[in-house]
């Protein structure tokens, strides 16, 4: 039996390879952390994923400065595929790896003001600040959907993403996840 909702949105986290979109997707899903994960590499730019995205994550590392001077690239490519009505919102990965860090949280949050998103920072290894993050997109994605003509022309293009948490004890994070 299909379980039934009320709303069901799709998120996507873009950004280079190797900062932390799979493990940031693991930690909120599955409340884990595993360190052994290899970078996700071959995954070709999915056109279809973008248009039917509701909230997009533009994910970078805090450690590599070429992974942020990436995003307005990702930024380019969701305007040009995703609708408008796309939440997007500008993360900072690793922030747990402060003595590594090479872009000020200054930096990040220029970025996002000059592209009129909001910033997050996180640490899918400590668990910081996930569940605000994926919390504060959902509430831009809800009120958009709440703004739209019809909810019921915003549901026909929405999917679901089920989370359950189970309590788990943290994870050592001497060791970044995705580190190249």
């Amino acid at each position: 039996m299909a379980k039934q909702f009320d709303f069901l949105f799709k998120f996507l986290l873009i950004g280079d390879s190797g900062v932390g979109k799979t493990c940031i997707i693991y930690r909120f899903v599955e409340n884990k952390f595993d360190s052994s994960f290899v970078t996700t590499i071959g995954i070709d730019f999915k056109i279809k994923t973008v248009e039917l995205a509701q909230g997009i994550m533009l994910v970078y590392d805090v450690t590599d400065e070429k992974s942020f001077r990436s995003i307005p690239k990702w930024i380019r490519k969701t305007e040009q595929l995703a609708t408008p009505e796309a939440q997007k919102l500008l993360v900072a990965n690793k922030c747990d790896l402060n003595e590594k860090r090479q872009v000020t949280k200054e930096k990040g949050e220029m970025m996002a003001k000059h592209h009129d998103i909001r910033y997050k920072e996180i640490s899918a290894c400590s668990n910081w600040n996930i569940e605000d993050t994926f919390s504060l997109l959902l509430r831009k994605v809800f009120r958009q959907a709440c703004n739209a003509e019809t909810l019921e022309s915003f549901a026909q293009k929405t999917f679901s993403l089920s989370v359950a948490h189970e309590e788990q004890p943290e994870s050592p994070c001497n060791i970044s996840c995705c580190a190249q």
